[in-house]
């Protein structure tokens, strides 16, 4: 059976009224940001089945794809590189454990957005 996204194009842009990710890449972003939500929260969703979540849960989890997707897409060139910080010309940039960004098993994710994830009890290596 193939992978289902637990988010479809048609409720980034209807329910959640995304449009920061352009048409002809949404489904694969939605695809690449459920997976990443996946591992983050150790493949639980998988093993339970979105289905059998609450309803809170879900809600999180639908809302957390389409803000990652577009994190995502809008921070494609710094997380695609394999470099954490530069400086040129006095000028500098750091990706990583900064103090907005949240990163783990190499996936980049805002804290904020990695906060109300864990609001749904998802994201603790022992489950409870």
């Amino acid at each position: 059976m193939p992978y289902v996204p637990y988010v479809t194009p048609d409720f980034y842009k209807e329910t959640y009224q995304g449009s920061t990710v352009p048409e002809d890449e949404l489904e694969r972003a939605l695809r690449q940001a459920s997976r990443h939500i996946d591992s983050l929260t150790y493949n639980r969703i998988v093993g339970r089945g979105f289905s059998n979540l609450t309803e809170f849960q879900k809600e999180v989890i639908q809302e957390v794809v389409c803000l990652q997707a577009e994190f995502e897409h809008e921070n494609s060139e710094v997380i695609d590189t394999v470099l954490s910080s530069y400086s040129i010309n006095g000028t500098s940039m750091q990706f990583g454990q900064g103090w907005n960004v949240f990163t783990d098993k190499g996936i980049a994710m805002k804290r904020d957005v990695y906060a109300q994830l864990s609001q749904t009890g998802l994201c603790y290596r022992i489950a409870r």
